[in-house]
C-alpha cells in the first residue's frame, strides 16, 4: 500500500497545474487553457482509488475525511484550505486512532474505525450544531 500511496501522491502532483487552475473558476481555467471536464474527472478517478485502496487495507475509517478538513482549517487559520495539510492531519488523526485502539483498553485491540467514530462523531456533531448558529439563517 505505500507504493500505491506514493503513486497517488505523484498522480495527483501531476495533476497540480490543472487543480491551481480549478481553484480560480471553470471561466478562468478554460481560458488559460485547461480542460476543466478532464481535470475534474481525472482528479476524481485519483481520489476514489486511492479511497479504494485506503479501505482495502485498513477497512472503513468513518468521519476522517469530515473531521480532517475541519481541524486543518482551525490550524492553519483563515485563507484556502491547503489539500496536503487537510491529508496531514488526516495522517495523523488515523495514526492517533490506530495507536489509541491498539492500547487503550489492555489485551483488546479496538478497529481504528471503531476509535475513529467514538472520537469523530461527537466533534462532527459539535462542529454542525456550532455551524448552524454562527451562520446566516441557521438559529441564533
Amino acid at each position: 500500500t505505500g507504493i500505491v500511496g506514493l503513486l497517488g501522491v505523484l498522480a495527483l502532483g501531476a495533476q497540480r497545474r490543472g487543480l491551481r487552475a480549478l481553484e480560480l473558476d471553470d471561466a478562468t481555467a478554460t481560458a488559460l487553457g485547461f480542460r476543466v471536464e478532464r481535470v475534474r474527472i481525472g482528479v476524481l478517478a485519483t481520489a476514489v482509488v486511492l479511497a479504494a485502496v485506503a479501505v482495502s487495507a485498513a477497512g472503513p475509517i468513518g468521519f476522517v475525511a469530515l473531521v480532517a478538513p475541519q481541524l486543518a482549517r482551525r490550524i492553519g487559520g483563515v485563507g484556502p484550505l491547503s489539500l496536503w495539510a487537510a491529508a496531514a492531519v488526516g495522517a495523523a488523526l488515523v495514526s492517533a486512532a490506530d495507536l489509541l485502539g491498539q492500547y487503550a483498553v489492555p489485551g483488546v485491540d479496538l478497529p481504528v474505525g471503531v476509535v475513529t467514530g467514538i472520537v469523530g462523531a461527537p466533534y462532527l456533531v459539535w462542529l454542525l450544531a456550532r455551524g448552524t448558529r454562527t451562520r446566516p439563517g441557521g438559529l441564533t
